[in-house]
């Protein structure tokens, strides 16, 4: 797999961490509706704790898998 060095945006250089978070607020988003659809936020005692610290992994996830 390819190393990601740097994004180049018209001619702005950014960090890979910017498409790690997109990819990873995609992956959020559905795992966040799936786990509301299955009514796990009623067992949750903080849900804003939760879905940030579930944020958290999955980008540390998508980091892992991506920066090989």
């Amino acid at each position: 797999m390819m190393l990601l060095k740097e994004l180049s945006l018209a001619g702005v250089y950014l960090s890979p961490l910017l498409l790690y978070a997109a990819i990873a607020a995609g992956l959020w988003w559905l795992l966040r509706a799936g786990l509301a659809a299955a009514g796990a936020y009623r067992l949750i005692w903080h849900p804003p704790l939760f879905n940030t610290a579930l944020y958290l992994m999955v980008l540390a996830g998508v980091a892992a898998l991506l920066h090989r």
